[in-house]
């Protein structure tokens, strides 16, 4: 079943934030993952709000989990650590 990977994010430091950007969405894309969403317009209705939201689609739970744990996406996630607040789910989809 497809999986929706759904990351709420707050930037703390643009350019470092940037890197990640630039590295994260080639690794996202090796591992079949599609963007969705991806910034844009919300509202937040419950919890912390975070001003960036992206949502990711994959094949399958274990697809994203892949990726996430994939050297290619660790490498990029190490700029986002300490300059960003976020918080990031995988959950199935129900077709």
């Amino acid at each position: 079943m497809p999986a929706l990977w759904i990351a709420h994010v707050t930037v703390t430091d643009p350019e470092a934030y940037a890197k990640y950007a630039e590295l994260a969405g080639p690794a996202i894309a090796k591992h079949g993952g599609t963007f969705i969403a991806r910034g844009g317009k919300f509202v937040q209705l419950e919890g912390t709000e975070r001003p960036r939201n992206v949502v990711t689609r994959f094949d399958s739970v274990e697809a994203a989990v892949a990726c996430y744990n994939s050297p290619e996406y660790q490498a990029a996630l190490d700029h986002a650590r300490g300059a960003s607040e976020r918080e990031l789910v995988i959950v199935e989809v129900n077709e």
